[in-house]
């Protein structure tokens, strides 16, 4: 397609994206939030994104703030701009230049989960359902006109980033069909249902703890829904464990919290309805491990009938 296109976008799950605009559209730009210090030793990383535009030597602009600093994709004159997981809201001034608008490939079957962590979100509150849905983009947090949906299952073991991967490659696949629409100007256009809106706020410290006062299936899918980022815990001896997978047991009148039973390769915690059962953790300052490898390494005979918090 002779059209010229702007990708705005940063993380893993926009690559297939920005991948196939660069397929099937002249990307003229890439713009990504600026590289970041990671790890221990603070190493300055590219995004993702960054690199493969790098990669197709496309040039990348990493504004600090694109409200006060966008001149500079104006000067590459785009047709279109598509964007996906940016991580910075986009101004009215940018949103108005491009001839064909601006673009959103979002992570979730709109109007529901508006938002930062439509994954995470969907997955904690037991969805069996999500998908993409590509919008055209307003001053609102994902308010604008829908273009385009497809549907994913969420399976009853699926973890976010299962999920993640899947809505990856389903976007990618969407907007290679939704393109050509949009550039002969055939596409839908339809107004969201406001009243039907559900959000998806960013995670913070507090959801990833783990309640065991709510029911087992709660626990569960909060257990999926923060796997593999950033992950759900718990505190054992004040001292926090990050937990990756477990499954339900049977039903139990126990005090929530308490240890109630061990198992060869898994320990058992007491919900407010059923036991919880944990099967692979990663301790404070140690690698992701079973539960059969850290109950080999402790004295489990002081484990059962603790509380953890």
């Amino acid at each position: 397609m002779n059209i010229k296109t702007v990708f705005m976008g940063t993380p893993e799950f926009a690559v297939p994206i920005l991948e196939t605009l660069i397929n099937l559209t002249d990307v003229k730009l890439v713009v990504t939030q600026p590289d970041k210090e990671v790890g221990r030793k603070k190493v300055l990383t590219p995004s993702p994104i960054k690199s493969i535009a790098l990669t197709h030597n496309i040039p990348v602009f990493q504004p600090f703030n694109i409200k006060q600093d966008y001149a500079e994709i104006k000067k590459y004159e785009p047709d279109l701009i598509v964007t996906c997981a940016y991580g910075q809201i986009i101004p009215q001034g940018l949103l108005d230049f491009p001839r064909l608008g601006c673009i959103n490939v979002h992570a979730s079957l709109l109007p529901k989960y508006r938002g930062g962590a439509p994954i995470h979100r969907a997955i904690i509150n037991g969805e069996e359902k999500t998908g993409i849905t590509i919008m055209y983009m307003d001053a609102g947090m994902d308010t604008g006109d829908m273009i385009s949906k497809v549907e994913i299952p969420i399976l009853p073991d699926d973890t976010t980033a299962l999920i993640h991967d899947k809505l990856s490659m389903a976007g990618a696949e969407l907007l290679a069909k939704t393109l050509p629409s949009i550039i002969n100007g055939t596409n839908s256009r339809i107004k969201q249902n406001n009243a039907e809106a559900t959000f998806a706020p960013v995670i913070k410290r507090e959801d990833e703890h783990l309640d065991f006062t709510l029911p087992a299936q709660t626990i569960y899918n909060t257990v999926r829904g923060l796997n593999s980022w950033p992950l759900a815990n718990l505190l054992l001896d004040d001292v926090e464990i990050k937990v990756l997978n477990g499954y339900i047991g049977a039903a139990t009148s126990k005090e929530p919290g308490t240890i109630v039973d061990l198992k060869k390769d898994a320990i058992g915690i007491a919900c407010q309805d059923k036991i919880f059962y944990l099967t692979e953790l990663k301790p404070f300052g140690k690698k992701r491990m079973s539960a059969l490898d850290f109950l080999n390494g402790i004295n489990k005979n002081n484990l059962l009938n603790k509380k953890v918090k």
